[in-house]
């Protein structure tokens, strides 16, 4: 079956108060648009079309990596309006496909749903029972329960408000025929625009049965028009993936306070997450890790038996395993630890590699640096990678002892086994097995009066 689906994302979306496009307006990192068009990528020869209208260069710019035909509706005149400018495009047998770039959190299974229910002789229309169904276009049937027609809510009649399935203008139906309808289309109606709902009555007048599906989750074909659904469906997205984790066999200490905006390449076995953790891009976690409240972690590989402490950023970075980290320590792309090192508290890490079984303990910042196995690098440590130009590399050789308060000044070597005196300030290269140190001449003045205010 060849599809063409066709996702209506002109709309301006006044209510979001924003002067950025409605479907540029992101829920778990990535754009309303971009949550649908993933989806609907998961079907199988499938063509995907996004019919824009305002801000539609920012639009085509933003996105401009997703593999669509991209369709202008100059002007915002409804639905069907919409639709008619990609009728060139639908060949008489597709089965075509409409979605809506403002809903993103509907699923493939309902999609799969949907699509199964399209023959030659019938359509399909996805629909949803709603306690509260204002606003929304209502189902009518006949006795039999067969669909008859969609009405607005502005168009309905006082019997017709009172039914509870709605429209959620999602359908699929066959080329053809959505073509000679389309054709057909008028604007009388309340709001003088074009209805694609009203192809539903002139599917029935052909006498095309129209098939229904529902969604399992009313939350899935709720689209967004202001901030206060963007946040809502931001939660229902998290909650969602909190469950994924948790069926993988990852502990959550509080699903709702767990943030994924992205994915993992693989998960292992015995992860616990602490509260308001924040996955970001694509990450690996290894079994037995432990990540502790506050921390941020993107784009970065995990190895096993690692412990993440509380408020740790880590930014596409590489975790050795049975390291530990922070609590409060950063590591800044490209910092690669080997297995058993240790990360104090208030350590930055920067485009640096750090061998097995080193140390680099509270308030240091390590940058543009190569550091060897079982170093010990003091607290409050600084490589001094820039002169304000140019960047320049550190090298601390294996089983190193850099002393507290240390200061190496780029380019620099300290050799093997070398030890270097807390408080010095190194600007030369250290030799192998011995104690380099720069101190000043420590003096007291006896006759020295403190100060008193006056």
């Amino acid at each position: 079956m060849s599809i063409k689906t066709l996702i209506l994302a002109a709309g301006q979306g006044t209510r979001m108060r924003s002067a950025l496009p409605k479907v540029l307006h992101k829920i778990a990192n990535r754009s309303l648009l971009e949550h649908v068009y993933t989806t609907s990528k998961q079907l199988d020869n499938n063509q995907v079309t996004v019919i824009y209208g305002h801000g539609g260069d920012k639009v085509k710019e933003t996105l401009s990596q997703l593999d669509v035909n991209w369709v202008e509706q100059k002007e915002q005149l409804g639905t069907g309006h919409a639709v008619l400018q990609a009728n060139a495009s639908i060949d008489n047998d597709d089965t075509v496909l409409i979605l809506y770039g403002d809903v993103p959190l509907l699923s493939f299974a309902s999609i799969d749903g949907l699509l199964s229910k399209v023959t030659m002789q019938s359509m399909a229309l996805l629909t949803v029972q709603l306690q509260d169904p204002m606003g929304y276009g209502r189902i009518v049937r006949d006795k039999d329960g067969q669909v008859l027609k969609i009405v607005e809510q502005k168009d309905a009649n006082a019997e017709e408000l009172l039914i509870s399935e709605v429209n959620t203008g999602i359908l699929a139906v066959k080329g053809d025929q959505l073509k000679q309808w389309i054709a057909q289309l008028d604007n009388n109606n309340a709001q003088q625009e074009f209805y694609l709902t009203d192809v539903i009555e002139m599917a029935v007048q052909d006498g095309i049965v129209v098939n229904t599906h529902q969604p399992e989750s009313a939350d899935e074909v709720l689209g967004v028009n202001n901030r206060k659904q963007l946040s809502y469906l931001e939660r229902v997205y998290q909650l969602q993936q909190a469950d994924k984790l948790m069926e993988q066999g990852v502990t959550l200490y509080d699903p709702s306070r767990v943030d994924c905006r992205g994915d993992f390449s693989s998960l292992g076995q015995d992860i616990s997450v602490d509260i308001n953790v924040i996955f970001e891009g694509t990450n690996q976690i290894g079994s037995n890790v432990k990540v502790g409240a506050n921390t941020i972690i993107t784009n970065s590989t995990i190895a096993d038996n690692v412990e993440i402490l509380a408020n740790c950023i880590i930014d596409n970075a590489v975790v050795g395993a049975d390291s530990r980290i922070g609590p409060f320590a950063r590591l800044r792309p490209q910092a690669e630890l080997a297995n058993e090192v240790h990360i104090g508290n208030f350590v930055e890490i920067k485009k640096s590699t750090i061998a097995q079984g080193s140390k680099v303990n509270h308030l240091s910042y390590i940058g543009d640096a190569t550091i060897g196995s079982k170093v010990n690098v003091g607290a409050g440590t600084i490589t001094c990678n820039y002169d304000g130009v140019n960047k320049f590399r550190t090298v601390i050789e294996d089983g190193a002892f850099i002393g507290s308060d240390t200061q190496l000044i780029a380019p620099v070597t300290v050799g093997k086994n070398a030890t270097i005196g807390a408080g010095s300030t190194i600007t030369k290269d250290t030799p192998a097995e011995g104690l380099t140190l720069s101190r000043a001449k420590q003096i007291s003045l006896k006759t020295w009066q403190r100060p008193v205010k006056k």
